[in-house]
C-alpha cells in the first residue's frame, strides 16, 4: 500500500482530529449541567457541540447507551482515540508509519480459499460474503421486517433557480408506527426537478444532516452552487435529511427508525446503526423515485460529505438500483482503508461520540481487536458498488486548510484495491496505481478521484464529479415550449 507523494508535500502535525476531522481550537475547560467532569470531558472533550452533546440528558443517554453495548460486548475498555479523548496520541499524519497493516483481504478470494474467476461466482458466491461481514461486523443488519413507509406530496411550486424553471416538491415519508405508536418517524425529502424538461430526468440524491426546507419556510436567496450546476446539465436534485431518519448522536439510538423497529429498546451488537438506518432512508426514497413521472429513476445518483459520505457509499454498495455516486471526504467508516493509520483512526469512530453510525459489534476492534482481524475493508465497500461508477473526492493532505483526517489518500489506496472487481465485471476501475498531484482529476475510468486544496468540502470536486457522470447519465432534450 505504497502511495507516490512529492517531497514539496510535508506532512505536517500541528492539527488534531475533531469528529468529521479536525478539532476547532480548544477554548477554557466547561462542566455541563447534570454532568461529572469525567462526563463533560468524554461528551464534548474539544468543545465543539458535534452531535448535540453540549446538552447534558443527550450526552447521559449517550454513555449509558455506549456503555450497555460495551457490556453486551464483554469489552471492558476501549483504546483512547484523539477526538474523543485528550490524553491519546495525536492523530498520525507521517505517510511512513501510516500502513501498518499492508496486506488487504482479496475481494476475489472466496472463504475457502478459491479464486473468483467469473462474473457469476462474484454475484452468487464472493459478493454476498462480504455483504455479510458488512452486516455483521461493520453497519449492521437491516431488520427483516421495517414498517413500511407511505410517501406524501407536503407542496409542490413553480419557481425560478439560477434562471432555471423549476418544480420544487417537498414530501414526507410517513414510517407506520402501528407496532409501536410511542415513536414517530417522518423522513423528510425535497425534489427539484427542471420545469421545462421534455421527459422523465437524471436527479442527483444528496445527503444532509440538516433538515430540509418545510412549506412556507423562508428559502435561501441563492441556489447553491452544485445545485446550479445540475440544473445547468438539464438534470433535478433531491435533498434527504438524515435526521428526519436516525438522530445524529448515540442517545438517539433508542428513537428514529432504529428505536421504532426496536419498539425503544437497546440494540443488540448487530443491529444497525445511522449510516444503514439513512442508506435505509435513501432507499426509500428510491421507491418513491420509481412512482414520480418526473424523474428518471434509472439514472439516480447518491451523493453525501464527510459523515454523509460514508452514508452515500453504503447506499450505492447495498442499493444496486443506484446508477452513480459522488463520495466526498468520507474518511473512516467510508471510502478508506481502515487498516491506514493516518488521520481520523478507528478508535474515534468506536468512541461516545460516533459509534452509532456503526453495528455494536464494530467496536470490538477498537479494543482488544484491531483493524487488522476485520474481515473486510473499504476496498471491498466499494468493489460491491462494481461495476456502476463511483467518484471519490477528498482535499489535500496538508496546507491549510486540508483534509487530512478524512485520508483522501487512504481512498485512493481503497479505490486500487477495488478495482480487479470492476476488471472481473468488464469494467476499467482507477486504471492507475500512483497517487496523482493534486488538483489532476482520474475519471477515464469507472472509479473517479480527485484531490483539491480547499479543505474538508466537497464544493471543488462538483464539476469534475459531472463531468464523470455525464458519461452515464443522459437527460432528455429540452422542451420546445416555455412554462408559463
Amino acid at each position: 500500500m505504497n502511495v507516490a507523494r512529492s517531497p514539496r508535500r510535508p506532512l505536517s502535525l500541528a492539527i488534531l482530529l475533531s469528529c468529521s476531522c479536525f478539532a476547532k481550537a480548544q477554548s477554557p475547560a466547561i462542566v455541563l449541567p447534570g454532568l461529572t467532569p469525567e462526563q463533560t470531558a468524554l461528551c464534548d472533550p474539544h468543545k465543539t457541540c458535534d452531535h448535540n452533546l453540549c446538552d447534558a440528558t443527550t450526552c447521559i443517554q449517550t454513555l449509558a447507551d455506549h456503555q450497555q453495548m460495551l457490556d453486551q460486548l464483554h469489552i471492558s475498555s476501549l483504546r483512547p482515540g484523539p477526538a474523543n479523548h485528550k490524553d491519546a496520541h495525536p492523530p498520525n499524519l507521517d505517510e511512513s508509519k501510516a500502513n501498518p497493516w499492508p496486506n488487504l483481504p482479496d475481494p476475489l478470494i472466496l472463504n475457502n480459499g478459491r479464486r473468483v474467476t467469473t462474473a457469476k461466482m462474484w454475484w452468487q458466491q464472493r459478493r454476498p460474503q462480504i455483504v455479510e461481514y458488512f452486516d455483521r461486523e461493520v453497519y449492521g443488519r437491516v431488520p427483516p421486517h421495517v414498517p413500511k413507509v407511505t410517501w406524501e406530496v407536503v407542496s409542490a411550486t413553480r419557481e425560478t433557480q439560477s434562471d432555471v424553471p423549476v418544480t420544487s416538491k417537498q414530501l414526507a415519508g410517513r414510517v407506520d408506527n402501528s407496532s409501536y405508536p410511542l415513536i414517530t418517524v417522518n423522513i423528510r425529502l425535497s425534489l427539484i426537478v427542471p420545469a421545462n424538461a421534455s421527459g422523465p430526468v437524471p436527479i442527483i440524491l444528496k445527503f444532509g444532516s440538516a433538515p430540509t426546507p418545510r412549506p412556507g419556510a423562508a428559502r435561501a436567496p441563492v441556489t447553491p452552487a452544485w445545485a446550479q450546476q445540475i440544473l445547468a446539465k438539464g438534470w433535478g436534485y433531491a435533498l434527504l435529511s438524515t435526521t428526519s431518519i436516525q438522530t445524529e448522536n448515540g442517545a438517539g439510538l433508542r428513537s428514529g427508525i432504529i428505536g421504532l423497529v426496536n419498539h425503544g429498546q437497546y440494540r443488540k451488537p448487530d443491529g444497525w446503526g445511522a449510516l444503514r438506518a439513512w442508506a435505509w432512508g435513501a432507499d426509500r426514497a428510491m421507491d418513491y423515485f420509481e412512482t414520480d413521472p418526473s424523474v428518471d429513476a434509472r439514472q439516480v445518483g447518491v451523493e453525501g460529505h464527510s459523515r454523509d459520505g460514508k452514508a452515500a457509499l453504503v447506499v450505492m454498495a447495498y442499493d444496486r438500483r443506484y446508477a452513480i455516486a459522488y463520495v466526498s471526504s468520507s474518511g473512516t467508516g467510508g471510502a478508506k482503508l481502515l487498516r491506514r493509520n493516518f488521520g481520523e483512526p478507528i478508535e474515534d469512530l468506536a468512541a461516545e461520540r460516533e459509534y452509532h453510525w456503526m453495528a455494536g459489534n464494530f467496536l470490538k476492534y477498537a479494543g482488544p481487536l484491531t483493524p487488522n482481524d476485520l474481515p473486510v475493508d473499504a476496498h471491498e465497500l466499494i468493489a460491491l458498488c462494481a461495476p456502476r461508477p463511483v467518484f471519490i473526492g477528498g482535499g489535500a493532505t496538508t496546507g491549510s486548510p486540508n483534509d487530512a483526517g478524512a485520508d483522501p489518500p487512504g481512498s485512493f489506496l481503497a479505490a486500487v484495491a477495488a478495482s480487479p472487481v470492476y476488471k472481473l465485471l468488464g469494467k476499467k476501475g482507477l486504471g492507475v496505481t500512483t497517487l496523482p498531484p493534486i488538483a489532476t482529476p482520474l475519471i477515464e475510468g469507472d472509479i473517479g478521484f480527485r484531490q483539491h486544496t480547499e479543505g474538508h468540502t466537497d464544493l471543488p470536486n462538483w464539476p469534475t464529479f459531472l463531468a464523470f457522470a455525464s458519461r452515464y447519465l443522459r437527460s432528455p432534450a429540452p422542451s420546445p415550449h416555455v412554462a408559463p
